[in-house]
């Protein structure tokens, strides 16, 4: 049997939802729906329809987007008197109702060519009563049975059977390959489902040995999912295990164990420390004074970044404070000096080194236990003679930094210390003619790059500086951005208008997070009348029963080349996606 016959035959087994209506245009087309399917559920169901164009038979497939009920009957003014009387009229009351659709055609596949099935576009409209049938997942293996090894799963159609296709192409060149980076973007509300998305995702990429993986972590949540014993959640992904069994090493990099490796940092954290508010000098320009000439003369002392934690660097720093005429560059005026100098000699310098110095200086220590530089890190990561690269999560959680000085301001030098260093080698890979082929997940996005900033968190500006920087340059480079971020309204616009593939989850639907929505979809039509139609996961009467719905722009499936939204639930237990993506340990 070949292909055009096959295909046919699988059509005939499927149930017929309708037939095409008018008005019907290349963009959406009407459907009358049949009587015998009117009780069923047809919005979200995805339907196809088989016609002839340029003498070869096509196949259209989409999504049925909303769903009208018309009787003329009961339009009329006499006979809405009636009904008011005796509340329905048997001979026309629900005899005469007609259901009308409206389909959104994603991807049309004409048959023919060396694989059987060639993308094609929908260049007519077939004619009032073309049948249109329910999908099923036999007629999409046939179809995409070229491109099965490249096809992923994230969930079903939404609020059907059929398992959506999707693909998630690595960044080099080759069969496999998109041939350049791109930026993903996922939103939604907090329980929305946008995280287990994202671990889905890393897992779809985890597949190419070459392509490298970094997460970067805030709030240590990827990092929990990689260890092997992690079993909480209704969703407990078992990233590490999976990955290994993919051939992908991975490996946890927390803020114990993150070895800061330049002295710009160290200046950075010792101003937003406590050590010089001990000592009579306020935030402000004599800090920044104080700290600079602080590193200047503990590198002229031949003091290196991995020693300062020591006794005799701490001893050095204490003796440079002490000299008038360092003191002098700090402060100019003989009280001022004076003040610093008497709460200097009034100090106690062990309690200085163990509570202030230690907490600073630890985050720049080499011989703690499993410990490995930002530099080393990432050259690990990168590599790009290893056969397979790895996974490294950042995880910089405040509960890992027991101990160490932490806060949200260091947090985000050190995350900008991690993308200069990225977009350093990305740059450094494109002049040797090399393509990166690296993805970089981004949690918490809405944090790390907001539309607006208070004027004097520098630290949060030069981190969104370089993201969005990133955004813009770094896909030629053949390094992507995934950014999981709860708002939309929120994010810088920069990186929005950048993003190719965009996941939008529950909880868009009101306001202004609407508004950004309509602009980014390009569309009021039903697609979005569509996504409002989403209820809340956590609505469920219990966990086994929470649907996570996602609406999908760009191109991350097969389905959807023509550019319009695909909508999904994605799968809510562990072993469903494992299984269902070959990957059950």
């Amino acid at each position: 049997m070949d292909n055009g016959n096959k295909m046919d035959a699988l059509i005939d087994d499927t149930e017929r939802l309708g037939v095409i209506g008018s008005p019907s245009s290349t963009s959406k087309l009407a459907l009358d729906i049949l009587g015998s399917a009117v009780t069923r559920k047809l919005v979200g169901e995805l339907a196809l329809l088989h016609f002839t164009q340029d003498a070869t038979s096509h196949y259209a497939l989409g999504q049925i987007t909303e769903i009208q009920l018309r009787n003329v009957w009961h339009e009329d003014p006499t006979m809405r008197s009636l009904i008011r009387q005796r509340g329905r009229v048997d001979a026309v009351s629900e005899r005469q109702d007609t259901h009308q659709g409206q389909m959104v055609i994603s991807a049309v596949f004409k048959k023919g060519g060396a694989r059987g099935y060639e993308p094609s576009i929908l260049g007519t409209v077939p004619s009032t009563g073309t049948p249109v049938h329910i999908v099923t997942d036999d007629i999409l293996n046939e179809i995409l049975h070229p491109y099965k090894d490249q096809i992923f799963y994230l969930g079903h159609v939404y609020g059907s059977q059929p398992k959506l296709p999707l693909w998630f192409k690595h960044f080099d060149r080759g069969p496999d390959g998109a041939g350049e980076a791109y930026h993903l973007g996922i939103f939604g509300k907090t329980g929305s489902g946008k995280s287990v998305l994202a671990k889905m995702i890393l897992l779809a990429y985890s597949r190419y040995p070459k392509m490298a993986l970094l997460v970067i972590d805030p709030q240590g949540e990827f990092a929990k999912d990689m260890q092997s014993n992690n079993t909480t959640g209704q969703f407990a992904l078992p990233l590490g295990d999976v990955a290994r069994k993919l051939g992908k090493k991975s490996f946890v990099l927390t803020v114990r164990n993150l070895v800061l490796d330049r002295w710009e940092l160290f200046e950075q954290i010792l101003f937003e420390s406590q050590f010089f508010e001990r000592l009579t000098i306020p935030k402000g320009e004599n800090r920044e004074l104080a700290c600079s000439i602080l590193t200047e003369k503990l590198q002229k002392a031949k003091v290196t970044l991995p020693r300062l934690h020591t006794q005799e660097a701490f001893d050095r720093a204490w003796a440079i404070l002490g000299d008038e005429k360092n003191q002098r560059v700090f402060y100019r005026s003989d009280s001022s000096r004076a003040r610093f100098a008497t709460a200097l000699s009034e100090a106690d310098p062990e309690v200085f080194f163990k509570d202030y110095w230690s907490p600073v200086t630890e985050l720049f220590r080499e011989d703690r236990s499993n410990a490995r530089s930002i530099e080393k890190a990432l050259s690990w990561l990168l590599n790009p003679d290893a056969e397979n690269r790895p996974i490294l999560v950042v995880d910089l959680s405040k509960e890992q930094a027991q101990g160490l000085f932490w806060n949200d301001k260091i947090q985000a030098l050190v995350i900008k210390r991690l993308l200069d260093g990225l977009n350093q080698t990305a740059e450094y890979f494109f002049k040797d003619g090399r393509n990166l082929n690296a993805l970089v997940v981004i949690d918490e996005a809405h944090r790390l790059a907001p539309r607006e900033l208070p004027k004097e968190d520098d630290a949060a500006k030069g981190v969104r500086g370089v993201l969005i920087d990133a955004a813009r340059t770094t896909r030629k480079y053949g390094l992507g951005w995934l950014f999981i971020s709860q708002t939309l309204s929120s994010l810088h616009l920069e990186i929005l208008q950048q993003l190719r593939i965009f996941f939008f989850g529950f909880g868009l639907g009101l306001g202004q997070e609407f508004q950004s929505l309509r602009q980014l979809v390009g569309s009021s039509g039903t697609a979005l009348d569509l996504y409002q139609l989403f209820r809340d996961p956590h609505s469920a009467f219990d966990t086994s029963s929470r649907q996570y719905s996602f609406m999908t722009i760009g191109p991350v499936s097969p389905l959807s080349f023509s550019g319009t939204p695909l909508f999904f639930n994605a799968f809510n237990t562990v072993d469903e996606f494992l299984i269902a993506n070959k990957l059950k340990m």
